[in-house]
């Protein structure tokens, strides 16, 4: 089984009963980490099966940053790849959120859908010396999705999507992100930052992929079967079932 696991803001011992419950072959955390401690460590003895994206919490303060960024785990970091899982299932990733000061590839925006940067490196060079982050740009930044790394994953093919915000079958989702799924030809997207799983199976033959919401330190299981089961339910699941 594969966990993917909601958004944890600090807490992580739900996660290490369930890989050991499960069995699981790999672990994937959907972002707002806000790891307590340096990540490798929260996670271990599983760091070889743990994979990851970043949430836009992740960029909040520095211990948060530092945690991720500056630890070893960073390298499992899925945002703007492919890699093959020992089971086969090829998964890719998107971290981070769109933001108007970046991209928010919506025409209600101030942007009109129009990106301010279309790159990290971009955006630094026209941030001030001062405020920037790794000689990059802002810290907060860090989180901000960028179109160069959604121009690289749309010439990819994988199985299953994760990314951090959703796709456009949630309320507060993005249509882009099913056009990135449908390009890549995968059959399963898989989020959190919503802390909700809404049941989006009506839209699934009109995506052409199915689409899972995780909630809030919830966590879901992608079985042999492929089918999504899930393992944990989000804290804040019941309140929202109805959400829209």
């Amino acid at each position: 089984m594969i966990l993917f696991c909601g958004d944890p803001h600090g807490r992580f011992e739900h996660i290490l009963e369930a890989i050991e419950q499960t069995q699981a072959v790999a672990v994937v955390l959907l972002g707002d980490l806000e790891a307590p401690a340096p990540l490798s460590e929260l996670m271990a003895p599983f760091g070889e099966i743990t994979w990851l994206i970043h949430g836009n919490h992740d960029t909040d303060c520095e211990t948060s940053f530092s945690h991720l960024w500056d630890d070893e785990l960073a390298a499992r970091n899925l945002d703007g790849r492919v890699v093959t899982l020992p089971n086969g299932v090829r998964i890719a990733g998107l971290g981070g959120v769109f933001r108007e000061a970046v991209w928010h590839p919506d025409p209600g925006s101030k942007l009109k859908g129009q990106p301010a940067f279309r790159s990290a490196h971009e955006h630094a060079a026209r941030t001030p010396r001062q405020d920037r982050c790794r000689g990059m740009q802002h810290r907060k930044h860090w989180s901000s999705i960028y179109p160069t790394v959604v121009d690289r994953l749309v010439d990819l093919q994988a199985d299953v999507l994760v990314t951090h915000e959703a796709p456009g079958y949630h309320p507060y989702g993005f249509p882009i992100l099913d056009t990135l799924a449908q390009s890549m030809g995968v059959r399963l997207v898989v989020h959190g930052h919503q802390h909700d799983r809404l049941d989006s199976s009506a839209s699934w033959e009109g995506q052409g992929f199915k689409s899972h919401g995780v909630g809030l330190r919830g966590i879901s299981g992608l079985n042999n079967a492929g089918e999504m089961v899930v393992v944990r339910p989000g804290e804040l699941d019941e309140r929202r079932v109805g959400r829209s």
